[in-house]
């Protein structure tokens, strides 16, 4: 009876031996076989999805077979382990051990989208609006709304983000990226101030970024930025104009058509430094780091005018008779690639010599203007 019993257990044992071997050689040749997939194709697993009911969506698909198999392996062998929503990417000759790897480290597409220095809120929310990427949030909102949403409530949204380039992935919205790009300014800005020049003509670092938009829209030109920034700190300290065109075109809004007149010159607008004096209200665009910089960093001199070259960069003057003379040399021989805009006049000057405010609106316009 002993030796019955012995050889059941024998026997039992073998057979369990010869279980758990066909169990790992199947499961083996489960995880090893490869994605049914003729070409790359993206795997959408949304937030809340679970190993399990993925699994039986690829088997579904025709993706894998043997899914059960594959749940039991996850819930074995990573317990406890979060399927991270996203997308994922599958290729032919993937296996199913490659896909859960992929799992396993949350590699998720990641997409990117990039605002740009120089753009304004309404180009922000177009690229947002624009991007099938991203879950939209915002549409229908006002401005105002769209601040508050984010937790800022009263908050002017211009020149409020940071320009970068963002990345995300799918099922993110587009009020987090705008989140993260208004932290990122904010971020930037506070240590910038902290590195400021001791006589930097500012209340507070609000001020510096009015300032800083003014400096980003006026040259593309790295090396300039520190002197644009002198010539409108040093017209704030004796009281002239600034006489900036991106003020006013900022000022008229959607009726800017891409021709600037001497009529909106002349329009009254919180906006328009050819009629108010001092800095606009808000910044009128979004600003790098650089023109923040700039901006809190000016460069030291006696220009107070400069004038456009037409390829990007400007020739700075420090009396009028100059400024004129590089008005007559460099904008009234303007060429089809012109670039770049103003050189600003002061107002007591205007009248003795219209000429010297004398330059081209935008690189599309023709009319030259003459504030008077």
């Amino acid at each position: 009876m002993r030796r019955k019993l012995l050889l059941l257990l024998e026997t039992g044992l073998v057979l369990a031996g010869l279980l758990l071997g066909a169990s790992a050689w199947k499961l083996n040749t489960v995880l090893k076989q490869p994605l049914n997939l003729s070409q790359e194709q993206l795997l959408d697993v949304p937030s809340g999805s679970t190993p399990t009911g993925t699994f039986n969506r690829l088997q579904a698909e025709g993706v894998i077979k043997d899914a059960l198999w594959l749940r039991l392996y996850w819930r074995f062998n990573l317990p406890g382990q979060p399927l991270h929503s996203g997308e994922y990417r599958m290729t032919p000759g993937m296996t199913a051990e490659g896909l859960i790897g992929l799992w396993q480290r949350g590699e998720v597409v990641q997409y990117s989208l990039t605002l740009v220095e120089g753009w304004n809120f309404r180009q922000v929310r177009n690229a947002l609006a624009n991007n099938d990427k991203l879950q939209q949030t915002l549409a229908g909102l006002s401005d105002s709304q769209v601040m508050e949403k984010l937790g800022h409530a009263g908050v002017f949204p211009e020149g409020r983000f940071f320009p970068d380039t963002y990345r995300f992935v799918r099922g993110m919205t587009d009020a987090e990226i705008l989140e993260k790009a208004y932290d990122r300014l904010d971020e930037v800005l506070a240590k910038e101030w902290g590195q400021r020049a001791d006589d930097a003509p500012y209340s507070d670092p609000y001020q510096a970024l009015i300032m800083a938009s003014l400096v980003e829209k006026e040259t593309g030109v790295p090396q300039e930025r520190g002197q644009i920034a002198g010539v409108f700190v040093r017209r704030l300290q004796i009281g002239m104009l600034l006489q900036t065109d991106p003020t006013v075109i900022y000022g008229l809004g959607e009726r800017y058509t891409g021709k600037l007149t001497r009529a909106h010159l002349r329009e009254a607008t919180p906006y328009n430094t050819y009629v108010i004096a001092g800095l606009p209200p808000t910044p009128i665009a979004m600003v790098g780091r650089e023109a923040i910089r700039a901006a809190l960093n000016p460069v030291r001199g006696k220009s107070l005018y400069f004038v456009a070259r037409g390829d990007g960069s400007h020739v700075f003057s420090d009396n009028l008779d100059a400024h004129n003379r590089a008005v007559r040399e460099f904008q009234l021989k303007r060429r089809a690639d012109y670039r770049s805009s103003p050189a600003p006049a002061p107002a007591a000057a205007e009248a003795q010599s219209p000429a010297a405010a004398v330059t081209p609106d935008t690189p599309t316009e023709s009319a030259p203007k003459s504030p008077q």
